[in-house]
């Protein structure tokens, strides 16, 4: 259970670190608007996904019920995987393209570590009850 913990948070910590620092560079980063308009998106579009993004770090971090846990992934993953369309349709170098993918990938590690977590909590639970 104790290594179960160390991957749930390492691989949770680093999701959220990337996305409140994308969410950051979304609002304050003139390349990054440049590169939203690249991929097509109008502008307002990077605001609505810098908010959605600071709100799914707060809700994956915080200890919220299991079924907005479980849109807070969801959501992530279909953030990642429409970067990655995005960027394949838009012809951007390999690394643009392969980003989203690994992140979508310790993603999953995240939310498998959480499931296993919260198996361990309904055991406990039962054993106790």
């Amino acid at each position: 259970m104790k290594a179960t913990k160390i991957i749930y948070w390492v691989t949770t910590a680093i999701v959220a670190l990337m996305m409140a620092y994308s969410a950051y560079a979304y609002f304050t980063q003139p390349a990054i608007a440049a590169g939203f308009h690249h991929l097509g998106y109008p502008d307002h579009f990077r605001i609505e996904l810098g908010t959605a993004k600071l709100i799914g770090v707060i809700l994956l971090l915080a200890p919220v019920g299991a079924r907005l846990k479980e849109w807070t992934y969801a959501g992530f993953t279909f953030t990642f995987i429409a970067a990655f369309v995005a960027h394949t349709a838009a012809g951007d170098p390999a690394v643009n393209r392969t980003m989203p993918l690994v992140m979508l990938c310790v993603l999953a590690v995240s939310y498998l570590q959480y499931h296993k977590l919260q198996k361990g909590v309904q055991k406990t639970a039962l054993a106790r009850g």
